[in-house]
């Protein structure tokens, strides 16, 4: 079998997707599950972006031992120092430098002539080869450059030290077809193509990112860049899941190919990541959205009891969802539950079981019946009240038609200490903010997005609220879950506001 490699940039280009920051224990938290997913190559970050990327990529490169680490940089010596720096503990670094090919960008944005860029590129690679030996150079903007000036560029860093070329369709701007051409013509006319890895990195700017990837793919390229449920900058990039799958599923058109990926954890991955960033999978997302391998349709539904193969191309259970339904309630003991969690993917330790079983008995005293989905929603609510700062303890609301909605919040500080406050505001969710902003104390925040979704059905489902502010320009997200909504609103917002804390001290 020929591997296609698995770059996962979910740590880099994925956080560059708006309103998707994440801490530096975030990042690690993915990093691992990554690790477990089986990814080959993770991109953790770009350290000379800032502090806390340089942090993450380091500690990544410590903590990670089985995957590559990768850390992107400029094409320019201080930032390929820093990413080296950032990777040096790695057990398998990688140093990835990139730098614009295209004619657009040479003209309007770098002010530089192609023979500029291609010394620029030359010296960097060799920069970089005097740290490690793992040297990816990625012409920025591919897609729309000079196929003759991709070989060339391509031939030039090989000859440099360029261990894997990445061909980028950096503004989701190729057909496939076109894209599938490109890459031909690259190890047709590219003397000494032999000696590297060629790599795809497609954006979703026309919803042909994962399309674009499986061309180049069937055109000899052996790793794929993508990240965990497509997301990124812009419209995202191509989704890891639908790759890993589309080559698993169709080994009748990818003959001979497969990667290193463990599928049955992609499923568990996709929760952490939306869980993390706060991006919602939407429920017709492929592989991992809600209604993937749901039935609505009386002759689909037919089907299925029949044949699950008649409407159903992959097993669920092959992507690490359960194909059976446990139905769990009050009356269900440690035991049951304990397992479920076992089917859902969850490991937890002595006191995270504790506190999770604690949280379904409560749960489950208010609703007659705890799905799967309310257990992940209790475990995601857990794993997010532990990591704050400050903790919610009471929220009281009194609102109505005819009243001043008010709110009295009691808050755990950082030092065990509790905090008490109250607020009035133009409703229920207004007042429970402003009683936590007169706790916590953070200038000039901003709040800028406010979403409400049930996790499962029926009047007594809990309630994911989703928060955005924004402090100094920068977006940080907050999710909270309840059964009741103004509960799930304070939640989120004081998970917010955590991250804005972490992040400040971050960067001192």
């Amino acid at each position: 079998m020929d591997k296609i490699t698995i770059f996962d940039t979910t740590l880099r280009d994925g956080e560059q997707a708006a309103g998707g920051t994440l801490n530096v224990q975030e990042k690690l938290e993915i990093a691992r599950q990554l690790e477990k997913l089986g990814v080959d190559v993770i991109e953790a970050g770009f350290p000379v972006a800032s502090p806390g990327d340089f942090e993450a990529v380091s500690l990544i490169s410590k903590e990670v031992r089985e995957s590559a680490i990768c850390a992107l940089s400029h094409a320019n010596a201080a930032a390929i120092d820093r990413a080296a720096e950032a990777v040096k503990k790695a057990a398998h670094p990688r140093i990835h430098v990139f730098l614009s090919a295209s004619d657009i960008h040479l003209v309007y944005q770098l002010k530089k002539s192609r023979q500029e860029i291609l010394e620029m590129a030359c010296k960097m690679v060799a920069h970089a080869k005097k740290y490690v030996d793992d040297i990816e150079f990625s012409p920025m903007d591919a897609s729309r450059t000079d196929p003759d000036y991709i070989y060339q560029i391509v031939e030039e860093v090989i000859k440099c030290g360029a261990t894997t070329v990445n061909i980028p369709d950096t503004v989701g701007y190729a057909i496939p077809g076109e894209f599938g051409d490109l890459i031909g013509g690259i190890f047709k006319n590219v003397k000494n193509i032999g000696k590297t890895v060629i790599s795809v990195h497609c954006h979703n700017d026309l919803g042909l990112a994962v399309a674009n990837s499986l061309e180049a793919v069937k055109h000899g390229a052996r790793q794929v860049e993508c990240t965990v449920n497509g997301i990124g900058e812009r419209a995202g990039n191509a989704s890891l899941e639908e790759i890993v799958m589309a080559i698993k599923t169709r080994s009748d058109i990818f003959k001979n190919l497969s990667t290193g990926v463990n599928s049955a954890e992609i499923y568990k991955t996709s929760r952490l990541v939306s869980e993390l960033t706060g991006f919602v999978v939407q429920p017709n997302k492929a592989i991992v959205g809600a209604n993937a391998f749901r039935h609505e349709s009386g002759i689909h539904q037919d089907g299925v009891i029949k044949m699950a193969m008649t409407y159903e191309i992959m097993d669920p259970r092959v992507v690490g969802i359960p194909a059976s339904s446990l139905v769990l309630g009050k009356l269900s003991g440690r035991h049951a539950f304990k397992e479920r969690l076992a089917e859902l993917g969850y490991d937890l330790d002595d006191a995270a079981f504790q506190r999770a079983f604690t949280a379904f008995i409560a749960l489950a005293d208010k609703k007659r019946e705890v799905t799967d989905k309310d257990i992940e929603s209790l475990v995601a609510e857990d794993k997010r009240t532990i990591a704050d700062a400050y903790h919610l303890d009471r929220v009281q609301v009194t609102c109505g038609d005819r009243g001043i909605p008010t709110a009295a919040v009691r808050l755990v500080a950082p030092d065990n200490k509790t905090i008490s406050d109250a607020a009035i505001g133009t409703g229920p969710v207004d007042a429970v903010c402003e009683a936590i902003d007169k706790i916590v104390k953070i200038p000039d925040i901003k709040l800028t997005e406010f979403t409400v979704k049930s996790v499962t059905e029926g009047i007594d489902a809990i309630g994911e609220v989703l928060i955005r502010v924004e402090s100094k320009g920068i977006t940080y997200t907050g999710r909270g879950a309840d059964t009741d909504i103004i509960v799930a609103s304070a939640k989120a917002y004081v998970n917010a506001l955590n991250r804005v804390v972490t992040a400040g001290k971050t960067k001192k």
